[in-house]
């Protein structure tokens, strides 16, 4: 069976990251590294929690065609690596945790990529989320409900949209998707 590029979005405090981790703990999958230009933050390590390079370098990769897909977020670079991507595929089926424009570049560029949008029930719970993580002014909970709203938009753009209403549940969900997806 040829492994699969699986790639999943959603909005901030969805819980896809935790959805991640628990296909991780199953084994048989790889996390893409996405490459980034901002600094590491308090405990991150390069080439594990991303790999930090300069904007010059970054710069280089793109007009190398190095990224599977890139974005600019907030003066900084954020890009999967093309090459770390294809080498991962030769062993494991790679999940790549991306934001919706990103998810869709790697679409057109791969059609084959299996794009799975993680959606809270509603707006309600989303909200209820992120205050909860007590991280978060109003005026930052706005935007990132502003972006739930252009993310969600984009749904019909996508292979399947899992609804984490009950984290057992959706990622139960996802790996049938996946299993589904291998038996073609």
């Amino acid at each position: 069976m040829k492994n699969l590029l699986i790639v999943l979005s959603g909005p901030s405090g969805v819980g896809k990251g935790t959805i991640v981790n628990k296909l991780l703990q199953d084994g048989g999958y790889s996390l893409s590294v996405s490459c980034t230009t901002r600094p590491p933050r308090v405990g991150e390590v390069d080439g594990k929690s991303y790999f930090f390079i300069t904007k010059e370098k970054f710069s280089e990769m793109i007009a190398q065609g190095g990224f599977l897909e890139y974005n600019n977020h907030f003066e900084n670079f954020y890009g999967t690596p093309k090459g770390f991507v294809t080498e991962q595929l030769k062993t494991h089926d790679v999940i790549l945790e991306i934001e919706v424009d990103g998810a869709l570049q790697v679409k057109k560029a791969h059609p084959e990529a299996l794009l799975i949008m993680i959606l809270p029930p509603d707006e309600a719970a989303l909200i209820a989320r992120l205050k909860g993580r007590g991280t978060e002014s109003d005026e930052k909970i706005a935007a990132r409900v502003d972006r739930m709203r252009y993310e969600a938009s984009k749904k019909h753009l996508y292979d399947f949209i899992v609804v984490n209403d009950d984290l057992n549940t959706a990622v139960a969900e996802i790996k049938s998707i996946i299993k589904s997806r291998k038996e073609i």
